[in-house]
């Protein structure tokens, strides 16, 4: 088949790759212009380098508009292959192929639509996490679903790894999904939306530790922003304070969340949750810290005396 491929990331270049692979024909590349932002710095493989490495016409949009409509008529492609494509493709264009348009998307679809699916899996505690080949239709990832394959979380898994671990599905979910419409398979299957849920795009806001939290799902936070993400961070006599890897506690400690309590082992405890009052909760052990200065040290050289507390603004 022509194919046509929208992509963005190492996503989008697993994508094209896959595709360069396969038996088909990629006669064109939609890709956005490098973007500064914090989550689209990470995992930055230039979708548009790969593409005129092997002779591709690249076009470069931050959204599409009626010039790449109607240079992606001229080119006639069967279908359209998406994978990261950060903005909304319009009918006009994602119904334009005979075999319509191909999303690949990192989660286990209708579950975690949207924006950084696994940072948000992880956060939530999901047992297991994927990738699905839908077919695009006019709600954002809601469309028939023609592969989808999954991999288990780990206990102490962190996005790093998932992102590792799901990226490696790109390249067999896109040719199984291709080799399936191109078989003249036209029947997958619907989308339960019931179960659907959609996130949006990761900011500062989402990584600011909040101590109400659970201890589990804060120690779940930290994994989910691990480097190169952007840590998880807290305030500590008015400076930030970035957690960079933490445990929940053995013991239950009680009090006022985010006082500084305890050692524990390699960590430092910190009450945690909400209902903390009642001494039911285990904290959070925090273990290896980074100040504002850059300095990485371990919690117990950090913490040289216990009292006070973490905060979550200055």
């Amino acid at each position: 088949m022509r194919v046509v491929m929208f992509g963005y990331q190492t996503w989008g270049h697993r994508t094209l790759q896959a595709l360069l692979d396969s038996e088909h024909d990629v006669v064109t590349v939609v890709t956005h212009p490098r973007s500064e932002h914090a989550y689209e710095k990470i995992w930055s493989d230039s979708v548009a380098d790969l593409a005129e490495k092997h002779g591709i016409p690249v076009i470069i949009r931050n959204r599409p508009d009626g010039e790449l409509l109607d240079r992606l008529k001229e080119v006639a492609p069967d279908i359209i292959v998406a994978n990261n494509w950060r903005t909304w493709i319009p009918p006009e264009i994602y119904n334009l192929p005979a075999h319509g348009t191909l999303n690949i998307h990192d989660s286990l679809l209708p579950a975690y639509a949207g924006f950084s699916p696994l940072i948000w899996a992880l956060i939530n505690g999901e047992p297991e996490v994927g990738v699905t080949a839908h077919l695009m239709d006019e709600e954002l990832d809601a469309g028939d679903i023609v592969v989808q394959r999954s991999v288990a979380v780990g206990p102490t898994d962190t996005s790093t790894d998932l992102f590792h671990r799901t990226v490696d599905l790109i390249a067999p979910v896109t040719t199984e999904a291709l080799g399936l419409i191109a078989s003249g398979r036209t029947e997958f299957t619907p989308q339960d939306r019931s179960r659907a849920s959609f996130f949006h795009k990761r900011a500062e806001e989402d990584i600011r530790i909040d101590w109400n939290w659970p201890a589990e799902d804060l120690e779940r936070l930290i994994r989910a922003q691990s480097a190169p993400y952007p840590s998880a961070f807290t305030f500590h006599k008015g400076q930030r304070l970035d957690v960079l890897a933490a445990v929940v506690s053995e013991g239950r400690y009680g009090g006022t969340p985010g006082r500084i309590f305890y050692r524990e082992g390699d960590g430092v405890v910190i009450v945690a949750g909400a209902d903390a009052r009642t001494g039911r909760n285990h904290g959070l052990a925090i273990t290896r810290v980074r100040t504002g200065d850059g300095r990485e040290l371990p919690a117990t050289e950090y913490f040289t005396s216990m009292g006070g507390y973490l905060t979550g603004r200055p």
